[in-house]
């Protein structure tokens, strides 16, 4: 296995389990209720959690980067970093990922609540795709 292929799938492993504590866990109830609003309380609470979750995330990277002597460079890390932080924050906006479904035909999707929620199980689909690249991004630079 080549160095980016490994570097891949270490970043990818990691990415995905520190979404899920970072978007789960660790996002306060004020940030995810407050992050689509209007004006600077809104985008506060947007970049506090984009924030914390980016922390939790390098964090989580680079402990498992050191524990198994993955070469990470940081340029990759700048690059898949920097790419997951904007596309989150605009997927955490909501109204992007409602564009999406309507202009790709699940205009019904995205207002389904039950039995489950189409705009979140959206949002978490087009975070993990973007989790992906920035994986990409890594394990390139």
């Amino acid at each position: 296995m080549s160095n980016s292929a490994l570097v891949f799938a270490v970043a990818s492993a990691t990415l995905v389990a520190a979404h899920q504590l970072a978007d789960h866990i660790f996002q306060t109830d004020a940030d995810a209720a407050a992050k689509t609003y209007v004006g600077w309380h809104g985008w506060r609470h947007l970049l506090i959690h984009v924030g914390t979750y980016h922390a939790t995330a390098l964090v989580m990277l680079v402990v498992t980067a050191v524990v198994l002597d993955v070469p990470l460079t940081f340029t990759g890390v700048v690059a898949g970093f920097g790419f997951s932080a904007v596309t989150h924050a605009i997927l955490d906006r909501r109204w992007p990922v409602r564009w999406i479904l309507q202009h790709l035909g699940a205009a019904q999707f995205a207002d389904r609540m039950s039995p489950i929620c189409g705009m979140y199980l959206a949002d978490q689909a087009l975070h993990y795709g973007c989790l992906w690249v920035a994986a990409l991004l890594i394990a390139a630079f």
